[in-house]
């Protein structure tokens, strides 16, 4: 049997060992990413086998915390992609005006840039006091600094920029306060963002929502997971609600992509119908080319 015969038997053996040991499913996930990010972790910690880590995750609960980070560890910023917030704020705001009240899913938030930079959004437009921003993630350690809103101040030249990239006419500066080393988010956006943990893998509908985000989250899934995590958006989303996936993601074939149109493509927006068409009355949403 040759090596990477060998290691893919032991990845598979250290999924199916955190799944019984600690109940994170990992078994869906894109086998490159897993397969990279394994490696990295060997490596990194002077391992010369993955199969020399399943003793120590199974049985030290503090190591298998740090593979864990590893794993669920995304990129994010304020305001990444500007030209997605700029949509936003042109195309799918003034369609949720006409709603009393309006709830918002932020799933795999990561640190919580994304839900401040929603919240300040909403903010602008006049609309935060009528919203209530949910955002969640796998990773406790990440939305405990999401909770704490701090951020590093070298980052925030970065910020401002993809901040005023976005169509607005106010300052960045006056949602945040800084020291020496860090920027503290407003407490006022801070009291409108609730973080809780939740787990798209094997949790269920989170609530009925009017605008869910999971922007670069799904290309670490498979097709089968893109699937399951597809149709629990669906059904936590109301008719008419919007749906915003990154951009090098989208709305594939399955089953339930007829009950939605594309409201901007580059940006990855897609609207729920707003009444229930028969499915052949219905455009196709065809699938997008994703690398990984």
């Amino acid at each position: 049997m040759q090596e990477q015969e060998i290691e893919e038997i032991e990845r598979t053996l250290l999924l199916e060992a955190i799944f019984l040991r600690y109940g994170y499913d990992f078994r869906n996930y894109s086998q490159a990413t897993i397969k990279r990010r394994i490696r990295q972790f060997v490596a990194k910690n002077d391992f010369e086998t993955v199969g020399d880590l399943l003793p120590r995750v199974i049985r030290d609960p503090s190591f298998f915390q740090s593979l864990f980070f590893d794993f669920s560890v995304t990129v994010t910023e304020m305001f990444r992609d500007p030209s997605f917030y700029r949509a936003l704020r042109e195309e799918v705001i003034p369609l949720l005006r006409t709603y009393p009240f309006i709830k918002i899913w932020l799933a795999g938030c990561a640190t919580g840039e994304e839900a401040y930079s929603t919240a300040i959004l909403l903010q602008e437009e006049g609309m935060l006091e009528k919203a209530t921003i949910f955002a969640t993630d796998i990773n406790d350690d990440s939305l405990l600094r999401g909770q704490k809103g701090i951020y590093p101040l070298k980052l925030v030249r970065e910020y401002t920029e993809n901040y005023q990239n976005t169509g607005s006419v106010c300052s960045f500066s006056q949602y945040y306060y800084a020291d020496q080393k860090h920027i503290i988010m407003d407490r006022t956006l801070k009291n409108k963002i609730t973080f809780a943990h939740h787990n798209l893998v094997s949790d269920q509908v989170f609530g009925e929502m009017h605008l869910i985000f999971c922007r670069n989250v799904m290309i670490y899934f498979d097709n089968t997971l893109q699937d399951r995590v597809f149709k629990l958006f669906d059904q936590s989303l109301i008719r008419g609600g919007f749906l915003c996936l990154g951009n090098r993601e989208s709305l594939r074939s399955f089953s339930l992509s007829n009950k939605y149109e594309r409201l901007d493509t580059k940006n990855r927006i897609y609207r729920k119908h707003v009444t229930h068409l028969h499915k052949s009355n219905l455009p196709i949403i065809h699938s997008l080319p994703s690398h990984e």
